[in-house]
């Protein structure tokens, strides 16, 4: 079973579909509107997130905003070519916070804004899709959760694979005791690359109709560096391997692979971390590890992860995934399909790869929007990412400082004195966390 969660008592009146009050139901609209929404951050992900919520026919796109004119300019064309043509352009999401006419908005942009713009927008009366990871810090996922508590708020985190029927039936299965006692489960992503990465670009300005102080907010201030920013044609923007920002593989892939874990018991978290890793390959100036594992104890058993960004050798014929190691089974799980290895000698693997259970993203809007008419949790509300999450960030702390931690479930804390200074958010001036 799941530990409390530190803020589940002071908000517990205030959680879920029953706690609506007088003022908030006389808001609410009626079940034959549309919400409106507006997106912010309106790169790769965003893009994508523009297509799905259009995909849904229960929405309307209003806003999009984004520091990078080129990229507000293509959610704005791309809005319109999907039939909604009165949406609106800003590049500064406060704005879209103070539109009182927006219902929802999207978040998608660099993981370091995630939390400061959850916690702003609930606090202007809005619901909130956020991407993973939720925050870089653990003590801001604390807050995101207080926010969504305190306001009301549907909060749906992006971890989608739990809309995923692949995914929903890995977990009945586990929880169902078919692979028997679980006492090791594994998450591995595995993948190849040049050894110059990314290379080496210098320090320069920043491209024309780029707010780069805007892009960084919080974080600190640096020069701009095309791999900080990291935006390209056909590719995932590469702030995603700068602890200024994000946390690398751990925080990108892990966060989804170890979500299923923790989806399939409950949301439990490790009782202890330990990692290493490092850059032992790649060349270029990104600073997260290219090679990478973390071990955890679970109540009841033993996980792992791993990342080989440069060895593309696949485990269960697959180069990502989660593994269910029961006395009876394995179970692996992936985005086409799962299989099952019976332990008996003899016994055929059964294998389930049908694309008709494949989709994530469009199940996951859509059970979004059905939560904002009906004012229930999402199936990825923010407390099981914040959870998911700080289980990865505890696991770069582990490398980052050579140390096993200890976690306080109950406190949501590490027991060690010398690292509790990382969890709390570090924000630039005058950006401020207040809930």
């Amino acid at each position: 079973m799941a530990q409390d969660f530190p803020l589940r008592r002071d908000f517990l009146k205030t959680a879920g579909g029953a706690a609506v009050t007088a003022s908030l139901a006389a808001r609410l609209r009626g079940a034959n509107d549309r919400p409106t929404i507006a997106f912010i951050g309106c790169g790769r992900m965003g893009s994508d997130n523009i297509r799905f919520a259009a995909q849904t026919g229960g929405v309307e796109i209003v806003g999009v905003c984004d520091v990078y004119q080129p990229a507000l300019e293509r959610a704005e064309a791309a809005a319109k070519r999907l039939g909604f043509n009165s949406v609106k352009t800003y590049k500064d999401f406060r704005q879209v916070l103070a539109d009182k006419s927006i219902d929802a908005v999207a978040i998608a942009t660099p993981d370091h804004w995630h939390a400061y713009i959850t916690v702003e927008a609930c606090k202007a009366g809005k619901d909130v899709w956020c991407e993973k990871p939720a925050c870089v810090y653990v003590e801001e996922g604390l807050k995101m959760v207080e926010a969504a508590r305190k306001y009301q708020r549907v909060v749906q985190a992006g971890t989608m694979q739990r809309s995923g029927a692949f995914f929903q039936k890995a977990r009945e299965i586990v929880k169902s005791g078919a692979l028997g006692e679980i006492t090791f489960c594994n998450t591995f992503q595995a993948g190849s690359t040049s050894k110059q990465g990314y290379g080496n670009p210098p320090d320069s300005d920043p491209p024309a109709g780029l707010d780069w102080d805007l892009w960084l907010g919080p974080a600190p201030k640096r020069p701009f560096n095309a791999n900080r920013w990291g935006v390209g044609e056909n590719r995932w923007s590469t702030f995603r391997n700068f602890w200024d920002y994000a946390g690398g593989a751990m925080t990108d892939w892990g966060v989804h692979l170890l979500d299923i874990v923790q989806f399939a018991f409950d949301e439990a978290m490790p009782a202890s971390i330990s990692a290493q890793g490092g850059k032992f390959y790649v060349t270029d100036n990104l600073e997260t590890p290219d090679t990478m594992l973390a071990t955890y104890h679970y109540p009841g058993f033993l996980g792992a992860y791993e990342s080989r960004t440069a060895s593309p050798f696949p485990f269960y014929n697959a180069t990502y995934g989660t593994a269910f190691h029961g006395t009876k089974a394995t179970l692996m799980v992936n985005r086409d399909g799962y299989w099952i290895w019976p332990a008996e000698k003899g016994k055929e693997p059964v294998a389930e790869t049908s694309r008709d259970l494949a989709p994530m993203n469009l199940p996951h809007w859509k059970n979004f929007l059905e939560c904002l008419r009906t004012r229930q949790k999402p199936t990825s509300d923010i407390e099981t990412c914040v959870r998911t999450t700080t289980t990865c960030l505890l696991s770069n702390l582990a490398l980052r400082h050579g140390v096993t931690l200890d976690w306080d479930a109950q406190a949501f804390t590490v027991k060690q004195h010398d690292i509790k200074p990382f969890l709390k958010a570090k924000y630039r001036s005058p950006w401020k966390l207040e809930v």
